[in-house]
């Protein structure tokens, strides 16, 4: 059930405040997605494998910090335990690696994004779906791309990912019909996180020349949107949002690229 966002939730205990979990939660659209949720009266479970990041994120906003690798499942099952009763799961953590051809591709690459995207979103959502219909109003939010809708020259290891990721929420959708849960899929466009760094394994100039000359969206534009989505009452599903900063038409179109 949707949090009585008229109290503070720094004002109530922990069991008294619907459980929201965040995934990928050290940083970028993770930790704006925890600190709105927290601001929205939930008490948000921080889940990522920089455990003093999470941990220091959830003193800040009066949450708990829990370490998430989800592409292990013993680290799953162990951050899940004791999560009987779960009111949203976003399911943020992913991410891109390289950007070459197919003719080139790095199979190693492309194991990580698939474990990521795909499979960590899977172990995720599968450990949680008997708790989010426990909650009576379970949200599962998705944090794809407009990669999961077209393909681009370079990013078909990213792209593939996406759309896996995406088209086995959309199937979830199907399965969970007449329970008590809404499924959305957020598609963001370019976002200025940390996001490209890890593409381009910490090369900073790279990485900031993909937003020079435009301006990207912020983690906190999408956290306001996956706000809204959880605000919404119990009988509104919003199905798929797809978010874009003006400088950006599409995937493969920007400002820059023309």
């Amino acid at each position: 059930m949707s949090p009585d966002t008229s109290n503070d939730a720094t004002a109530q205990s922990p069991d008294q405040r619907p459980i929201a979990v965040v995934t990928g939660a050290s940083s970028g659209i993770g930790a704006a997605t925890a600190r709105k949720l927290a601001e929205q009266g939930y008490h948000v479970v921080l889940g990522a494998r920089r455990l003093d990041r999470v941990q220091e994120i959830a003193e800040e906003i009066g949450g708990t910090g829990r370490q998430l690798d989800v592409t292990d499942d013993d680290s799953v099952a162990a951050f899940v335990d004791g999560l009987d009763t779960v009111s949203v799961l976003v399911n943020n953590a992913g991410g891109a690696k390289g950007l070459d051809p197919v003719a080139n591709a790095d199979l190693d690459d492309w194991r990580w994004m698939w474990e990521t995207n795909v499979l960590g979103s899977l172990r995720m959502t599968k450990a949680l779906i008997p708790a989010l219909i426990a909650s009576g109003d379970g949200l599962i939010v998705a944090i794809t791309s407009v990669a999961a809708l077209e393909a681009y020259d370079n990013g078909a290891g990213y792209t593939s990912a996406k759309h896996a990721q995406a088209i086995t929420h959309r199937t979830l959708r199907y399965e969970l019909l007449g329970k008590p849960v809404r499924l959305t899929e957020i598609c963001p466009g370019m976002v200025e996180t940390e996001f490209s760094l890890v593409r381009f394994d910490g090369d900073e100039k790279r990485a900031d020349a993909v937003y020079e000359g435009l301006t990207p969206l912020t983690a906190e534009d999408v956290a306001e949107v996956i706000g809204f989505v959880a605000s919404r009452p119990p009988h509104v599903n919003l199905d798929q949002i797809v978010l874009k900063p003006r400088d950006q038409a599409s995937a493969r179109r920007n400002i820059k690229t023309g």
